[in-house]
């Protein structure tokens, strides 16, 4: 499902690109007016409209700029980092956990490396894909990018040898039969003792021209209000995060938004910005991303700040 911002004249609309994930719909409801009621945080003189699509639409779409605030891979970010700024709070970190690499059959990723398999990925911009090619290293594979929905399917199909799951795919391939080949989070951390930075919330760096000096550090305070008040009444959270659940139970559900959002979602911390750091300089020696130069977090301005 594809939500749009309606056409507006409104100076103060603000459109925040997320994915249709129970994740992402359980951190921004607040932001949101939900059934002609305001939003449960306060969010003036700004109104935040969710434009939700599929991460890799929305990687695509950070190239042109269009959204306000938008989620991207952090694979995308060396890509429109003149563009977008990274925000402090919004980020889904992968600690010893991440996209699965999946088969029909149990194998070993050295084994898929050496052969010449066809993976199925979720899009080419996104961190899973920058992942496994980091796990592979040169490889024969050949890569065919799906909808992050498919990819699944198309495994046990039979279409492809493997494939890279995200989503809630996450928690239930096994139920589908597939065997995990590798979990790139845990592969990951312990090649570099911190986590997988997979999706990022980013900011246009041009609204401080627009709404005037500070307008950055207030839209990320009021980000980080809507995270703090989810995680603070997690049963309404959970029901907006089932209507993008795509079948998971309540508990499943809980279980992957306790995954990606919590404390690293709040802010990166210290370690957090290190593990963006490592993984985008650790894929640009790889050749597999541009060098994304000096990194930089935009922090909420403090209360009553601006």
């Amino acid at each position: 499902m594809t939500t749009m911002a309606p056409t507006t004249t409104d100076p103060n609309r603000i459109r925040i690109g997320y994915s249709p994930d129970p994740d992402d719909a359980f951190m921004w409801w607040p932001l949101l007016a939900v059934d002609d009621a305001p939003p449960a945080v306060d969010t003036a003189p700004f109104r935040f409209v969710a434009v939700t699509q599929d991460i890799e639409t929305l990687n695509e779409r950070s190239v042109r700029g269009d959204l306000e605030i938008t989620a991207m891979s952090c694979a995308q970010y060396p890509h429109v980092a003149s563009r977008y700024a990274i925000t402090a709070c919004g980020a889904s970190m992968g600690d010893a956990y991440g996209p699965k690499l999946v088969a029909r059959t149990p194998i070993s990723a050295d084994a898929l490396a050496a052969g010449t398999p066809t993976i199925a990925i979720p899009g080419q911009r996104t961190s899973a894909f920058a992942a496994l090619r980091l796990r592979l290293g040169p490889t024969r594979a050949r890569f065919v990018a799906l909808a992050f929905d498919r990819v699944m399917e198309a495994v046990v199909g039979g279409e492809v040898d493997a494939g890279v799951i995200i989503h809630e795919g996450q928690l239930t391939f096994r139920d589908a039969g597939l065997h995990l080949v590798e979990d790139l989070g845990a592969w990951w951390t312990a090649r570099s003792g911190g986590p997988l930075p997979l999706g990022i919330n980013t900011i246009r760096r041009d609204l401080d021209d627009r709404h005037g000096p500070g307008t950055i550090e207030r839209l990320t305070a009021m980000l980080r209000r809507s995270v703090e008040h989810a995680l603070a009444h997690r049963e309404e959270g959970l029901r907006h995060a089932l209507v993008h659940a795509r079948g998971l139970s309540r508990d499943l559900a809980d279980e992957f938004v306790g995954l990606y959002v919590n404390a690293w979602t709040l802010d990166f911390g210290p370690r957090g910005r290190a593990a963006v750091e490592a993984f985008l300089n650790a894929a640009a020696d790889a050749g597999i991303l541009p060098d994304p130069g000096p990194l930089s977090f935009i922090e909420p301005a403090a209360a009553g700040g601006g």
